[in-house]
């Protein structure tokens, strides 16, 4: 786990469009996140949160203010470099998983080693890696298995395990039990509170009070401002409500 702060913004803008349509996503949200914590990031449709977590995430930039990711300035780098952060720094879990069909599970959670030319793993030691990691997803027996013959729930673990191969120091969630019945989504749930039991960083988006209320705080978002901060406990699951 990380020592640094791991997410902080200064009065962080996006602005779309220009003259008299202009439209700010995000007008002037400040935060921090450090290690460890579990926070939900919460809003209506039209309140930022979806373009918070892409800057967030890196996968766009702000128009203006600043972010600061474990500890590197990340708010004016161009899309390689952004790419290259979030390969390294960010695991994401998606709402519809997006896996590669026609790919097996265990092929599926290589992928971001495959990518990395950083990585200086071996195949070998990265599929011991993406084993392992399915292992402690409960979908050890699995590993042969491509996403059109697993479950929304299965698919989704499949989805934890990727974010999690590069052992990133942030993982993002985007609404990971939208597509799932109750009893998988409170499954995931379940995943990711064992996860942040091991130490990691965690941020889910998303619009349901009932998931934000497992995150340890909840940031709401209104009109692309932060409208309230919300101590929800220690993000265990006396939270679940």
């Amino acid at each position: 786990m990380s020592d640094k702060t791991i997410i902080e913004t200064m009065d962080l803008t996006k602005v779309y469009g220009m003259g008299d349509a202009e439209v700010r996503a995000l007008d002037g949200v400040s935060l921090r996140i450090e290690p460890g914590e579990f926070v939900a990031i919460m809003g209506p449709s039209g309140s930022g949160k979806s373009t918070l977590m892409h800057i967030l995430g890196c996968l766009s930039r702000p128009t203006s203010g600043q972010y600061i990711l474990d500890g590197e300035d990340v708010s004016n780098l161009d899309n390689k470099q952004l790419a290259f952060i979030r390969n390294r720094k960010i695991g994401f879990v998606f709402q519809a998983y997006n896996l590669l069909s026609r790919t097996s599970a265990l092929r599926n959670v290589m992928l971001p080693l495959i990518y990395d030319r950083e990585n200086t793993k071996t195949p070998a030691e990265s599929e011991a890696v993406a084993r392992g990691l399915l292992e402690r997803v409960g979908l050890g027996t699995r590993l042969d298995h491509e996403p059109q013959e697993l479950s929304g729930g299965q698919q989704q673990r499949v989805a934890v395990a990727r974010a999690l191969v590069n052992n990133p120091v942030l993982l993002i969630g985007d609404e990971p039990t939208g597509n799932l019945d109750s009893h998988s989504g409170t499954e995931i749930l379940d995943l990711f509170h064992e996860i942040h039991n091991q130490g990691s960083t965690i941020v889910i988006v998303t619009h349901d009070p009932k998931i934000a209320a497992h995150a340890q705080r909840t940031i709401e978002l209104q009109d692309g401002r932060i409208a309230k901060v919300t101590q929800n406990g220690k993000g265990d699951h006396s939270a679940k409500g």
